[in-house]
């Protein structure tokens, strides 16, 4: 698993998280899940700077995106 990173705000309805520096993105279409291993939506986007990009996460069924701020997220 790796590392995607922790979710920072909510924007149109996805999770946007920050990796820490010198984490490399996951690719896109990537499952996410949470610390305990429950998935939780997909990457859709990175985007922003090269040296420490953001992440955007479509939510899956049943998972509100506002139910994620401040919790750590990371890819299978």
């Amino acid at each position: 698993m790796r590392r995607v990173g922790t979710v920072t705000r909510v924007a149109q309805r996805l999770a946007v998280a920050r990796p820490d520096a010198g984490d490399e993105p996951p690719s896109l279409g990537a499952s996410v899940v949470d610390e305990n291993l429950r998935t939780v939506g997909r990457v859709v986007d990175v985007f922003g700077p090269v040296a420490r990009p953001y992440v955007a996460v479509s939510p899956g069924a049943g998972v509100a995106a506002a139910d994620l701020l401040g919790r750590k997220l990371y890819a299978r």
